[in-house]
């Protein structure tokens, strides 16, 4: 789509709904190559629509002069994402294809890296499309920790739900909000999450390095949350006051990871969080 001055809502509404067109062609690849049961089309199709609806009522509300390069990597990654997920439900009916399973994650995960460089060569770079980016990171992380929690135990899914508890609890304690420092070890722990829960996902390990290695990124997750709350329970007194970015506009998935989108010195710490996450795989 070639840049507009101006917004021009038929034509972003056309990238969403090849979006969601491609979804469905995913579902359906999936559903003719392994036999996607009733629970696998039901959860792909569910996660095809509310992104399409959510993804496009952000664009209505930001209204970008264009879609962007970046985000249509990102839209890409989320529609692996919507077959993962397809998957993963599919498998409390059926064993899975962990051969598939394994493919599509391995290509999402490559694709976080790419998108944030696409948005900073070609300027594309949006409040936007790196929530829509991080949406998509934080999505991944939960369907995945589902699919291993099925193997080592339920205490797997608090991997992929601390990011929402966190974003639950600054609800009621506004001083999560305030702005966190940059971590080079917050990025490395977000990037290894991905990593560690394919790896125990994928079936080559035994039990026992299964389990390992599922406690592994549940510990590193903890240690690094624990260590912002710390920071930002005793910086709370003085941080009352200091000018906080808007949020950005809430979309089911990420924004252009690593983008460099302008922004007050302080900014939530939800969405530093989250942006670092983006960021890994950044030069």
């Amino acid at each position: 789509m070639a840049l507009n001055n101006t917004y021009d809502a038929r034509l972003l509404q056309q990238e969403t709904a090849v979006g969601a067109g491609v979804q469905l062609l995913l579902l359906a690849v999936l559903g003719t190559a392994i036999g996607l049961g009733p629970a696998g089309w039901l959860t792909g199709l569910a996660f095809g629509l509310a992104t399409w609806a959510v993804l496009s009522r952000a664009l209505h509300r930001s209204r970008p002069r264009s879609f962007g390069a970046a985000n249509r990597v990102t839209l890409g990654r989320a529609t692996l994402v919507g077959g993962v997920t397809a998957l993963v439900a599919d498998s409390f009916q059926s064993p899975p294809p962990v051969t598939v399973l394994v493919a599509l994650t391995t290509v999402a995960l490559i694709l976080d890296a790419v998108d944030g460089k696409v948005a900073r060569r070609t300027g594309s770079s949006t409040a936007l499309g790196a929530r829509f980016d991080m949406e998509v990171d934080a999505f991944l992380i939960l369907v995945l920790s589902v699919y291993v929690a099925a193997t080592v135990g339920p205490w797997a899914l608090l991997i992929g739900g601390m990011r929402y508890a966190f974003v639950a609890a600054a609800r009621f304690l506004p001083w999560l909000n305030n702005a966190l420092p940059p971590s080079t070890a917050r990025k490395t722990v977000a990037a290894l999450q991905g990593v560690l829960l394919l790896l125990a996902g994928s079936g080559i390990l035994p039990y026992a390095l299964t389990f390992g290695v599922v406690a592994l990124a549940l510990a590193l997750l903890t240690w690094s949350f624990g260590r912002d709350i710390g920071w930002l329970f005793r910086e709370r007194g003085g941080s009352a006051g200091s000018e906080v970015a808007p949020a950005p506009a809430a979309v089911p998935a990420r924004v252009p990871a690593q983008a460099a989108v302008p922004a007050p010195a302080r900014v939530p710490a939800e969405s530093v969080r989250l942006r670092e996450a983006a960021a890994v795989g950044a030069p």
